[in-house]
């Protein structure tokens, strides 16, 4: 009789209680599983056992090393990782580098099997469907299916389309790789099957609904009509790609880019019309900046109506302590006793506009003397930086900044003796404080960092909720759409109401123009949502932009004449600051674009175990 595991439960709490006669020796029923027959003839346990298959999302951009730091978002801090492995171009079946424990090719067709074995099941239900509760696990299932497919599509191409448990004693376990379109089909008709299961449903937070079904079609719809899976496009833009063997695997090798686009288009809208959007009714740029940076928290942290943007997202608690709680220990400053994980770097500073929707530049005087000023609201609200107010330090370190300010810098102060000294700033890895913890580039992540100043990022687990799929990245797939069948007004129409809600101006850009605009701003809008990995792959701008040399800044505080402090502050007053950017020290990390890179291999262990997979292009045989 087959057994299934009793597995911790993510989501949802699940409590299920088992009675056994402790005294019978002659029970011999395991008591940490349960046979298949006693979990799918009891509504509670199918319910559990569906519950357990939402284990395989990752927490993103919440974990210690983040995907952020593959691309030209983040560096990560500490060297051993495996992330240079692949920032790098150093990548290879044999040892891919880091790539999240729940994207691993193995744990997403883990999940898939677990998705296969509820649907088997559920299609002949040994219990009563009180409040249609099989139709909704069936949507649950279908929905969880799709979306590891598409995780694994994302990053490998075209895969092995499992639609059933396999059993024991079967001829052959082994599959070759589907066509890239097979995959996307796959996957949207488990969309489309989803959303009408869960159709007219309420659904907890954390749990799959119809808007996350329509949301996860038009995202990979969108994908499938990108450059990247465009054969002839793609080998026009790479070598590499262009001496694949089986460009079916990773991409339409015929057909119209046209009807690609109409798809994509279509199934944004459908989500664009749910109207679940965050303050996506202004109509003009009238939002003062403080208010646009506000409203850019209440989006990352999911609070003041912020959190209607989210139609599919994890959700963590204090109970569970799990990694994606501990954001603000992983990634905070060193002066706060946190570990500096991930840290955004300059070329990402530089991409935000200023307030008036010009470019930032540092040929600029007035730009080069005051970098930080004048800038796009949502930077306040997703990156430290130099003079940043933040929580009040703690008991011991408070002394040393009592003004609670982020310090990045060097800056010249008088000593108890009248001196003249460098003292070099608390978040900095010269600091007093944990040094090795220190930012290479100058800055910390803000964005989904609680700022409760009761939450101590060392010994508290904060509980904002990891976006999976929200609706501004719908209106962008919509927006994307729209340019590449050549609506330009009805793009930048979309796009400007994601930019007011900002406080930024309209964009008015057309042609190549406002292709580029369109990626700054979903580039500035989706930060550390794992939208950038992907999107600078399927635009196939990675060597120009994932191939650039990681950077930082440099911050000098010159005391000017007459002035006298003993303490640090941030102060125009007191001080004359410079500002120098600089790359990263190649032994930290020599960023190196290599095509193969556009995917992942798939890991020699998998290729032995399955002689009939093929490998990605640049990876061999």
């Amino acid at each position: 009789m087959k057994k299934f595991k009793i597995m911790a439960l993510t989501f949802v709490a699940a409590t299920v209680t088992f009675t056994s006669c402790n005294d019978d020796f002659v029970n011999t029923e395991p008591l940490s599983e349960l046979s298949q027959s006693a979990v799918w003839t009891d509504a509670a346990l199918a319910e559990a056992f569906v519950t357990e298959i939402y284990a395989g999302f990752n927490v993103g951009g919440f974990e210690e090393q983040s995907l952020s730091s593959l691309t030209d978002e983040t560096i990560f801090t500490h060297p051993g990782r495996g992330i240079t492995t692949i920032t790098e171009g150093r990548s290879n079946p044999a040892d891919i580098g880091w790539v999240s424990a729940n994207l691993r090719w193995d744990a997403m067709y883990s999940r898939i099997r677990a998705a296969n074995l509820a649907l088997k099941n559920l299609a002949d239900p040994q219990f009563p469907n009180t409040g249609n509760i099989v139709e909704r696990l069936q949507g649950e299932a279908k929905f969880m299916r799709a979306f590891y497919y598409h995780q694994l599509a994302r990053y490998y191409g075209g895969v092995p389309i499992i639609d059933r448990p396999y059993e024991l004693g079967e001829a052959d376990y082994l599959a070759p790789r589907n066509t890239w379109e097979e995959t996307v089909n796959f996957i949207v008709k488990d969309c489309d099957e989803a959303a009408t299961l869960l159709d007219g449903r309420t659904m907890a937070n954390g749990r799959a609904n119809k808007a996350a079904a329509l949301a996860l079609k038009a995202r990979i719809l969108t994908y499938a009509a990108s450059d990247l899976h465009d054969v002839p496009t793609a080998k026009s833009k790479s070598t590499t790609i262009s001496g694949f063997s089986n460009p079916e695997l990773i991409g339409y090798v015929s057909g119209s880019r046209t009807e690609r686009w109409q798809k994509a288009k279509d199934a944004a809208k459908a989500v664009v019309d749910l109207n679940r959007g965050y303050k996506m009714d202004l109509t003009s740029p009238a939002t003062p900046p403080a208010q646009g940076t506000a409203n850019y928290m209440d989006i990352s942290l999911a609070r003041n109506g912020g959190q209607t943007e989210l139609l599919m997202a994890r959700y963590f608690t204090n109970a569970k302590q799990e990694n994606g709680g501990r954001l603000g220990l992983y990634n905070g400053p060193n002066g706060y006793n946190n570990w500096a994980g991930n840290t955004p770097i300059q070329l990402l500073v530089d991409d935000y506009e200023m307030m008036d929707g010009t470019k930032f530049s540092w040929s600029n005087p007035v730009h080069a003397a005051d970098p930080y000023a004048n800038r796009d609201p949502r930077f306040e609200a997703s990156i430290l930086h130099e003079g940043s107010p933040w929580k009040v330090r703690s008991n011991a370190n408070l002394p040393k900044d009592p003004a609670s300010q982020i310090q990045t810098g060097r800056y010249e102060v008088i000593n108890a003796a009248g001196q003249k000294v460098t003292h070099f700033g608390l978040d900095t890895r010269q600091s007093s404080i944990e040094d090795w913890n220190g930012s290479y580039t100058g800055y910390y992540i803000r964005k989904f960092t609680d700022p409760n100043p009761a939450i101590v990022d060392q010994n508290t687990w904060q509980q904002i909720p990891w976006p999976i799929l929200r609706y501004t990245e719908a209106v962008f797939n919509y927006a994307e759409a729209c340019i590449n069948l050549g609506q330009e007004e009805e793009a930048r129409t979309w796009l400007n109401k994601i930019r007011f809600r900002a406080g930024m101006p309209a964009i008015t850009a057309t042609g190549a123009a406002l292709v580029d605009k369109f990626r700054n701003e979903k580039r500035i809008e989706m930060l550390y949502e794992e939208q950038r990995y992907h999107d600078a792959r399927r635009w196939m701008i990675a060597p120009t932009t994932l191939g650039r040399k990681a950077n930082g800044i440099n911050i000098v505080g010159t005391l000017k004449p007459g002035k006298s402090v003993t303490v640090y502050k941030f102060s125009k007053e007191n001080y004359d600051y410079t500002y120098t950017p600089f790359e990263i020290d190649p032994g930290k990390e020599n960023r190196a674009w290599n095509d193969k890179l556009y995917f992942l291999p798939i890991s020699q262990a998998e290729i032995n175990r399955n002689d009939k997979l093929v490998q990605n292009a640049g990876y061999g045989k």
